[in-house]
């Protein structure tokens, strides 16, 4: 039988859509089955899981992120789990939200463009973890910095100097900046390796208790028999020292000393707190002549005229009482005989170690140290001790002018002789001579402005025969200069 031509046209024809719908639903399988899972460049947390199943996906994720970290310090490698760090995933989060991204494709589109071997949309999914930062910490700071710090070693005394031989730095874990690094190595996939950040600390400055033994050297190496006390205040943090000290043998400090001529400090307080503002002409040349010169005259003219002709000692102590110094007081005028009162203190009613202080002025080590020092608060911040007790009646401006009277006083012996050349100070020494001519005691206060630190040292000798003022002036240049090396040192 003969088959017309339009017949094998349309067998052909059905021939070819047969074969069309073949290769369709064959592509439509294959894309379904490539649907299934997840589209090519899909990226997961950074991790690519293109092509792969939800379960091949969370096990690849799973895979990246719990590779250890290498943590760097210095030359030495430590390797340590996420879960260590405090850090955990949460993968059923992110393979239902790119499985929702999946999903929402739109199937023909989607499908036109897989037939046209078009390149699919890749979608990217943020990681979902969590890092415990405390975690994290802890173990930076009990397993990481104490195995691996390199701490400074701090200066140190060098015996039988008076200087100090500078420490070597250190090097410390930068907790911080470090917890920043580890977090970000944590949250990728390939990056790792995570360099510690180490920071470099200079040596500490030596204990105020290693001040306190080069002092004792000092002593001990000067042979000097008498009783030699000291205070040393660090004006930054307030951290001081005091100790007394007599032929290798330490006494608790706060023994009453003659005042001698630091009691003009109290005087001139008491001056300022009384005198108007501006301070007159005429006043302010009895100061200068008190402190600079220290003229005992010009101090008592100062007090009959501007604190009470016949009570004017007495001021001065009851302003000393309210500024709680308790040792520390001025029983009659300098220059004559005027005893107001016998004043029973707890420095001077101890009975382990009596220098046989003058009756008219006394004080301690501590307290003439403070009071200096209640000055210095004042003219630096406007605040301490003066400007609190007495409110209104004493200016910042005052105690500025305060520190330029004793700034004045440059005799250059004593704590002054062992500073170098040019550093700025306030000073008052103090000594007299007793009824056998001779000279017992030695009293100096001194603020020293230095680039390591402002302070305050006040040194007091006894020595019960005759105290040799050249001795006493070579030792207290020696201390001056340990104490300023402590402060400076390079």
């Amino acid at each position: 039988m003969k088959i017309s031509r339009f017949s094998l046209l349309r067998w052909i024809a059905i021939a070819f859509i047969s074969l069309a719908v073949i290769l369709l639903v064959t592509q439509l399988i294959r894309y379904s089955r490539i649907r299934s899972g997840f589209p090519p460049g899909t990226l997961i947390g950074g991790v690519p899981v293109g092509g792969l199943t939800q379960q091949q996906a969370a096990d690849r994720i799973a895979q990246a992120f719990s590779i250890p970290l290498e943590l760097i310090y210095g030359e030495d490698i430590i390797q340590v789990k996420p879960s260590t760090l405090g850090f955990e995933l949460n993968i059923d989060a992110m393979i239902a939200a790119a499985d929702q991204l999946r999903v929402n494709a739109p199937f023909w589109s989607s499908f036109w463009d897989y037939l046209w071997n078009r390149v699919p949309t890749a979608y990217e999914t943020p990681l979902v973890a969590t890092v415990e930062e405390k975690r994290l910490r802890a173990y930076l700071v009990n397993e990481i910095a104490p195995r691996y710090d390199k701490l400074p070693e701090p200066s140190q005394p060098i015996a039988g100097t008076v200087n100090f031989k500078i420490g070597s730095p250190g090097e410390v874990l930068d907790i911080d900046r470090s917890i920043t690094l580890i977090k970000k190595a944590l949250t990728s996939p390939n990056q790792r390796t995570v360099t510690l950040a180490i920071s470099q600390t200079k040596p500490p400055r030596p204990s105020m208790e290693n001040l306190k033994i080069l002092l004792k050297q000092i002593l001990d190496r000067s042979r000097f028999d008498g009783l030699t006390e000291i205070y040393v205040l660090d004006l930054q943090n307030g951290n001081e020292i005091n100790f007394a000290y007599e032929n290798g043998v330490e006494f608790p400090p706060g023994i009453a000393f003659t005042a001698a001529s630091t009691i003009k400090i109290p005087i001139m307080i008491t001056a300022f707190r009384l005198l108007p503002e501006p301070l007159s002409q005429s006043a302010a040349d009895l100061i200068q002549l008190m402190i600079d010169q220290s003229i005992n005259e010009a101090a008592d003219r100062l007090m009959q005229t501007y604190l009470d002709k016949n009570l004017g000692p007495k001021i001065v102590t009851d302003d000393l009482r309210k500024l709680g110094y308790e040792n520390t007081f001025l029983a009659g005028f300098l220059t004559f005989e005027s005893l107001n009162n016998i004043y029973k203190t707890p420095a001077n009613q101890r009975t382990d170690y009596n220098t046989d202080p003058d009756i008219y002025d006394q004080t301690t080590t501590a307290e003439m140290g403070s009071i200096l020092a209640d000055i210095y608060q004042c003219a630096e911040k406007g605040g301490g001790a003066l400007i609190a007790i007495f409110p209104g009646e004493i200016t910042q401006s005052e105690c500025q002018l305060m520190i330029t009277f004793l700034a004045r006083n440059q005799v250059m012996v004593l704590l002054q002789s062992g500073l170098p050349d040019g550093t700025k100070n306030a000073h008052k020494q103090g000594y007299i001579t007793e009824s056998d001519g001779l000279i017992h005691q030695v009293i100096d206060v001194l603020i020293v402005y230095s680039p390591g630190g402002n302070y305050i040292v006040t040194l007091a000798m006894y020595q019960p025969t005759q105290l040799i003022y050249d001795i006493a002036n070579s030792i207290a240049a020696q201390i001056s200069s340990a104490v300023y090396n402590f402060f400076n040192i390079s």
